[in-house]
């Protein structure tokens, strides 16, 4: 696919950018849609069951963090938007519920990841027939694929106040709960720890890949192919 070995850092934004800002929509609409069927209409009340970005752009975590790393050398990408509300009182059985609101988020990515590499495969179809959009259609996929994987791959962390770390929460009998729960405050600076030290690249590695793994076979590309189109994206 020698049709997408150049492009420049304009492209490289407006590649990124529907992805990014689709994977963290989705993301918290997932978290309000599940707790609005599981009775609590917080978010729905507030307008946030929307996928419109502009109801869930953070200025910090969805425009200028991604950009920065993505102008930045290196494979890391991620960002955040504002958190949907959800009120616990409102859920039949607030611990339980809670911890598949917060489960709800992660596996909205893992689906993206999958549409994604749909797109991958519309991509490389269109662009053998040498159609306009197959080149952009086709980069957003593999950007696609990559920021949902991470999302879902750092939201699964079991750290509050990241998702993960609210399952576990969620699931852990009452005492040893209360003791997770008490880290939250502290959860974002143990996060930046993790990713100066670069531990988090670690962590995150095997389930990030398993999740591309997971999606490729929808793509149409071989891993190789994938890995390489990234590249061009990322460096």
């Amino acid at each position: 696919m020698n049709e997408v070995a150049a492009f420049t850092l304009v492209q490289k934004i407006a590649v990124w950018t529907l992805p990014v800002l689709l994977a963290i929509t989705v993301h918290e609409v997932a978290h309000g849609y599940v707790a609005r069927l599981f009775g609590d209409r917080t978010a729905a009340m507030q307008g946030r069951l929307t996928l419109n970005p502009i109801k869930h752009v953070d200025p910090v975590g969805t425009v200028l963090v991604p950009l920065i790393l993505l102008l930045l050398p290196g494979n890391f990408m991620f960002g955040w938007a504002r958190p949907v509300p959800v009120d616990p009182r409102n859920l039949p059985n607030p611990r339980r519920d809670m911890a598949v609101v917060a489960l709800a988020g992660p596996m909205s990515n893992l689906l993206m990841a999958l549409f994604w590499a749909v797109m991958i495969h519309v991509g490389a179809g269109l662009l053998e027939a040498g159609n306009a959009f197959a080149r952009p259609l086709l980069l957003m996929g593999v950007a696609g694929v990559f920021i949902n994987a991470i999302l879902m791959a750092l939201n699964l962390l079991p750290l509050p106040p990241l998702d993960g770390g609210r399952v576990l929460v969620g699931i852990l009998p009452p005492r040893a709960a209360w003791m997770v729960s008490r880290i939250e405050p502290y959860g974002i600076w143990i996060l930046v720890a993790l990713l100066v030290t670069g531990l988090l690249n670690s962590l995150l590695w095997p389930l990030l890949r398993l999740a591309i793994s997971v999606s490729l076979p929808l793509s149409g590309v071989s891993d190789t192919t994938y890995w390489s189109i990234l590249a061009l994206l990322i460096r």
